[in-house]
């Protein structure tokens, strides 16, 4: 009797505890939501030439731009090349790009990305020579150089052919050294700019409220100000280093807030409702309408020794054919009830953004709808 009325108290405390609890079912990191605006990329672009390609390069008179580089680089390297012209196909010209990640310093290493200039049917097994990265400044900031990794792959006979995936672009991992670092210290600044990734004023608020509450424990005055749905600016306590106050900031958990939408994609059918999607009480019918016809011309031969000829005489059969013609009451006030709903008319993606379009127009659909 007594383990009865324990274990009956454990289970009312604990209901009382959930119930008290903030639900954080949405909670998320603020450095999985925001990003910094000083530890932002930077693109940097080079033009450079891939060699050592299985006669699957660029043919030079197709691009004429090839063979000046060649030669242009042979030059560099003390060959003369005067009087005389390649027909190789084992060289090809590309365009590397790259992202400079923030606060990288010389001797550090990132990948590079080579995308085929001309002509050139396939980059596998190729390697790009040194390749200088410059930035919208002008300044270079990286040289690339290595072994061409592509992912594709392409193979022809004379009558047949087959290529899976891009041939003509490629990756060269860690391919390119950092000589340059950016101009600009993140010492040297005097405040934390976040930048959310999702736009929200809701959650651009909480981020501020959640940060003013841990510098009013740590520091004993609030430091965080919400802008706007995008930006939170931190300013930078006296006696705070600003690495280890970024370090603790990022750690924070804020409740995240989105609006509702529903993303629809035309082209491959996807369909994506949020979380918070809710329709108002609402009748469809969804039916589909197929229309077959079918031509079987018939054959007409004139009589034995006759001076007839041959005719054809066409003949069409049509058919209609219509199926899907219930009607459904569809209140979603919530994802599963929305979902269960429009599964039970049985219509395909295809179907389910038709009808979604048209229960926007109605104006029953209480959120964003997104067509890409």
């Amino acid at each position: 009797m007594i383990n009865r009325k324990l274990l009956a108290v454990g289970l009312c405390l604990l209901a009382l505890f959930d119930t008290a609890q903030p639900s954080f079912a949405d909670a998320a990191r603020i450095k999985d939501i925001a990003s910094l605006q000083a530890g932002r990329d930077n693109q940097l672009i080079g033009y450079g030439l891939i060699v050592g390609l299985q006669g699957t390069g660029d043919s030079l008179r197709s691009s004429p731009f090839t063979e000046q580089s060649m030669r242009a680089m042979l030059q560099n390297l003390g060959i003369s090349t005067q009087g005389g012209q390649s027909s190789a196909k084992n060289t090809a010209a590309v365009m590397v790009t790259a992202n400079l990640p923030p606060f990288a310093s010389p001797g550090s290493r990132m990948d590079v990305t080579v995308s085929s200039l001309g002509d050139a049917t396939s980059l596998r097994g190729g390697t790009l020579v040194m390749t200088s990265l410059s930035g919208a400044d002008g300044q270079i900031y990286s040289v690339a150089q290595g072994s061409v990794i592509v992912s594709g792959f392409s193979a022809q006979g004379q009558a047949a052919s087959v290529t899976e995936g891009v041939t003509t672009a490629g990756r060269v991992p860690n391919g390119a050294i950092i000589e340059r670092e950016l101009p600009s210290k993140f010492k040297d600044a005097v405040n934390l700019v976040l930048q959310l990734r999702n736009p929200d004023f809701s959650t651009s608020v909480r981020i501020a409220d959640v940060v003013n509450r841990y510098a009013g424990q740590r520091y004993g005055a609030p430091i965080a100000e919400s802008r706007d749905s995008q930006e939170v600016v931190i300013q930078k306590p006296k006696s705070a280093d600003l690495t280890r106050l970024m370090a603790d900031i990022e750690n924070l958990v804020v409740d995240t807030d989105t609006p509702a939408k529903v993303v629809v994609n035309e082209r491959t059918g996807t369909v994506v409702i949020g979380a918070d999607v809710k329709i108002s009480r609402v009748a469809v019918s969804y039916g589909t309408l197929t229309v077959q016809v079918t031509e079987s011309p018939q054959i007409i031969q004139p009589e034995a020794f006759s001076d007839g000829e041959t005719a054809v005489q066409p003949q069409t059969d049509i058919s209609v054919m219509k199926s899907g013609s219930n009607v459904a009451i569809l209140n979603g006030p919530d994802l599963r009830t929305l979902v269960a709903g429009l599964n039970s008319i049985g219509v395909k993606p295809d179907g389910i953004i038709a009808i979604l379009q048209g229960i926007k127009s109605a104006g029953a659909l209480q959120a964003e709808l997104v067509i890409q």
